[in-house]
């Protein structure tokens, strides 16, 4: 079985029911799937709605988190007709980190077995990262055979030694810790946690991208946060603590107008490039605590969108910055694929465009059925993903199992010495 973050991810199995959380800043989704011939998925049940007891992907209210995270997941069991116990939930708050491990065993010339990946998998589950940091992910990148790099599955080859290369994620214990809690409140157990770029990335990107190498970007409301595929793997993630709530935020202050009316002027006439035609557009801006539509103010558009750009090129900029500091700038090659909610608005995809001088297009999520337009946008792609991980942990090597720990008795020990000996 898959090894993700101390947890065994179950294995799907025909007829049986999988289910999504993406706890988000602006928004809690539940996704419900039932899995059929071939591992393929069909959406049976959906819920979402707005976001509350959340900040830049962390939650800050407990009770509030806890009643839209019960409500969303109760809407999805009704339209399912199932009662979910498990779920697999994404995570953006605890400022998920990378950290790329190189572990080498010694072989003695025979061929490699599964024992000898869970022997060289085990000696690099033995970073534990900072003592405030929990681990998500451990991801074999890449295996090598006496030096020899760019192996993909080193089982039945011989040499002097194996080696392996794991991209691991971490996250802040206590973001994790709030977050486990509060889905227990709601009588649930989180069966995986996934980083909100891993899950997009894998629901949004076509094979050739994750192979070629791509930059995934999901901009949601909070954060932004990056994944790097390269290969077929994810092999980096960052988050940057900025999102399209940032944006609504800076046009209520701009315009003096109330939140809502914020996120409603930027759906409807927002933009991330101007436009020569904005100065003759007249927008209706109502005011802070005015009811009156006769004491609205009129802008051009042109104001609209000066506040607008600027926000979303600082978070182009932070990313940019996040990749090159990283040295996964060139590694990713010139593809980025942007996602998430706050990538909708018009003339994103060209500023991103211009900014990171990369070729950019729009994702959505793929691969799985049953999802209606509405729910089938950008805005989902992370609830989808994670899904697409549920198929997927088991299509890769035998990660980290309860086998790769040290037996604490006599007996398990010897046994495993003459399993990994004889």
């Amino acid at each position: 079985m898959a090894f993700n973050g101390g947890k065994k991810v179950k294995r799907p199995v025909r007829g049986g029911v999988i289910a999504a959380l993406d706890v988000g800043t602006t928004k809690v989704c539940c996704f419900i799937a039932r899995v059929e011939d071939g591992g393929a998925l069909r959406i049976i049940g959906i819920g979402h709605q707005i976001s509350r007891g959340l900040r830049a992907g962390t939650i800050v209210d407990m009770d509030a988190a806890e009643q839209a995270i019960g409500t969303t997941v109760h809407a999805a069991e009704q339209m399912a007709g199932e009662t979910i116990r498990e779920v697999l939930v994404n995570l953006s708050g605890g400022q998920p980190l990378s950290h790329t491990i190189n572990v080498e065993i010694p072989l003695g010339g025979h061929e490699v077995n599964d024992n000898d990946v869970r022997r060289a998998l085990g000696q690099a589950r033995q970073f534990q990262g900072a003592s405030d940091q929990e681990l998500i992910h451990s991801l074999a990148v890449g295996y090598a055979i006496d030096g020899n790099r760019g192996v993909r599955d080193p089982r039945g080859m011989s040499g002097d030694k194996l080696g392996v290369q794991l991209h691991t994620v971490t996250a802040g214990s206590s973001a994790v810790r709030n977050l486990t809690t509060c889905i227990a409140r709601c009588h649930l157990e989180v069966e995986s946690f996934v980083v909100s770029p891993y899950a997009a990335g894998l629901a949004a990107l076509v094979e050739d991208e994750m192979e070629l190498g791509c930059t995934l970007i999901d901009m949601g409301g909070g954060t932004t946060t990056i994944s790097v595929f390269v290969e077929g793997k994810c092999v980096y993630t960052d988050c940057v603590p900025v999102g399209g709530g940032h944006v609504t935020n800076d046009i209520a202050r701009g315009l003096t107008t109330p939140v809502a009316h914020a996120e409603r002027m930027k759906t409807l006439y927002g933009s991330a490039i101007a436009n020569v035609a904005d100065e003759r557009e007249i927008i209706d801006v109502p005011q802070v605590g005015e009811d009156e539509p006769a004491q609205a103010n009129h802008v051009p558009k042109s104001l609209l969108v000066g506040i607008i750009q600027p926000r979303l090129e600082e978070i182009f900029e932070l990313v940019r910055a996040r990749l090159e500091v990283s040295g996964m700038g060139k590694v990713a090659g010139r593809r980025v694929v942007l996602t998430g909610g706050a990538s909708q608005l018009p003339g994103t995809r060209e500023l991103a465009q211009l900014i990171l001088d990369k070729q950019v297009r729009l994702g959505r999520p793929m691969r799985i059925d049953g999802l209606a337009e509405a729910t089938g946008g950008p805005a989902f792609s992370t609830a989808a993903g994670l899904l697409a991980f549920a198929v997927q942990s088991h299509a890769e090597l035998p990660g980290f199992s309860a086998e790769a720990e040290p037996p604490k008795h006599l007996w398990g020990r010897v046994n495993l010495w003459l399993k990994e000996n004889l």
